[in-house]
């Protein structure tokens, strides 16, 4: 069932909608058709009564409010037949008799002092009632109606009711063209039912088309915006009121991040270079120490700096990349970073890889897996690196056999600055800003870094593991 309802604002609004016309609209339907088919049975019991009581009473001492059926009961001289008088009851082999009828002529004859013992109300095609077959025969032959006429007059159907009272033995047999068949009513009210449905859901869908199409707009824009930034290319204010207004909030407020992003960019640079300069100003002062020990504490100490600041920076940076993608092969771009500490004689091996092409930013991929690679061998003594396809991802995988993190803070050593390690000596230095990093640049690819202990048979840690996923669409 989930899968059957739709998913968008228009699509739930207008299957809501059309269910609810469609209950109500059949409904009113059903109470019509309910309505029409007990209007139909009163006027064909009173036809019955009006007879009866005509013939025994005089037309004159007939009620007229029983003459109140359609003119196809009274008016049509072909089917207006006699009173019958018979010794038995009209009820032929097989017939079915209509209880709900039955009850209603002995109601109104009760009420028109009309004493029965016994009344028998049924309904049958017109050409087996030998009765009403040789009247019809007699009329059509004195207005020498043409044979057509007469087979379609024949193919009516009648009400025969036969009341029986308490002075006589015998039968009052009256007879009335059946009327139309309720049933009739079927089409013209699926029609009707079906025609006002359409105008109604039609009416609602351009209502919500003009609701629903500035926001899809709009949803498209804030996720352009989103991905590049980029305010350019903005929805013009449309739809009702609310919705332009939204528009145009919306629009002002992509301009002011955008102006914001801006002045950080123009910030960062100049914190870089008015940063950077006077640190490549005390590397060349440094020279002049004469200590061996005291110029290399100074020169690490302005290297860690040099590090940290090129990490803030790119952190910040991150968000609004310049390059443009590029299509890579991720298996030599892997093996690349790996070559890189192989050279330096880090131990750091390259597993299995599968040939996997996707538009990356190779610069800040290279920076993300470095700085995975770099924490796998200073914390975890070594790293082993491998590229895999796993549900619709491409997923690089970097082990170490360290102690591993413990669970609780796994995700907040994704925050910059978060160190699991306090010391800042030049083992393990640095600011912690390189898993943020990582997962910074995953997610500026659409992808997500994901870091897991792994534990062996008896449930010790053996190291942590480092996945990074980037979509493979």
């Amino acid at each position: 069932m989930r899968a059957l309802r739709p998913g968008s604002l228009m699509g739930q609004m207008l299957l809501a909608v059309a269910a609810a016309l469609l209950l109500v609209q059949g409904l009113g339907a059903a109470l019509i058709y309910r309505a029409q088919r007990e209007r139909f049975q009163a006027d064909t019991v009173n036809a019955l009564a009006f007879r009866l009581i005509a013939e025994t009473r005089g037309i004159e001492h007939a009620p007229r409010r029983l003459r109140t059926g359609p003119r196809a009961l009274f008016g049509d001289r072909l089917h207006r037949f006699s009173v019958e008088a018979r010794g038995s009851s009209p009820l032929q082999q097989g017939e079915r008799r209509d209880p709900g009828a039955e009850q209603k002529l002995r109601e109104i004859l009760t009420s028109q002092d009309f004493g029965t013992t016994e009344v028998v109300v049924v309904r049958r095609p017109l050409a087996s009632d030998l009765y009403a077959t040789a009247a019809l025969a007699r009329r059509a032959d004195r207005i020498d109606l043409p044979p057509e006429a007469f087979d379609r007059a024949k193919a009516a159907d009648l009400y025969v009711a036969g009341v029986r009272s308490p002075q006589s033995t015998g039968w009052m047999v009256a007879r009335v063209r059946a009327p139309p068949s309720a049933n009739a009513l079927l089409v013209p009210l699926t029609l009707q039912t079906l025609t006002l449905y359409l105008v109604l859901v039609g009416v609602v869908a351009l209502i919500l088309r003009r609701i629903t199409h500035p926001l899809n707009a709009l949803t498209r824009q804030v996720a352009r915006f989103a991905a590049t930034q980029d305010p350019s290319g903005q929805v013009e204010p449309m739809g009702p009121q609310d919705i332009r207004q939204l528009i145009v909030a919306l629009n002002a407020m992509e301009w002011r991040i955008s102006s914001l992003l801006d002045e950080k960019d123009v910030m960062l640079g100049a914190i870089g270079h008015d940063l950077k300069t006077p640190l490549a100003a005390l590397r060349v002062r440094i020279e002049s120490v004469e200590d061996d020990t005291e110029r290399m504490r100074m020169a690490a100490t302005i290297e860690d700096i040099v590090r940290t600041l090129d990490d803030i920076l790119s952190l910040a940076r991150v968000g609004r990349p310049s390059d443009p993608l590029e299509r890579n092969e991720l298996s030599a771009l892997v093996a690349s970073v790996v070559e890189e500490y192989e050279d330096m004689a880090e131990p750091v091996e390259l597993g299995d890889t599968e040939r996997i092409v996707l538009e990356v930013r190779p610069t800040w991929l290279r920076r993300a897996l470095r700085n995975l690679v770099g924490n796998a061998v200073r914390y975890g003594e070594r790293a082993r690196v491998a590229l895999s396809r796993e549900s619709g991802f491409a997923v690089i995988r970097i082990d170490d056999d360290g102690p591993g993190i413990p669970d609780s803070s796994i995700e907040a050593m994704t925050q910059p600055f978060a160190r699991g390690d306090p010391s800042r000596n030049s083992e393990t230095g640095g600011a912690g800003l390189g898993l943020a990093l990582a997962r910074a640049i995953a997610e500026q690819h659409g992808g997500a870094l994901r870091l897991a202990n792994r534990r062996g048979t008896d449930g010790k840690v053996e190291g942590l593991t480092a996945q990074l996923a980037l979509p493979l669409t």
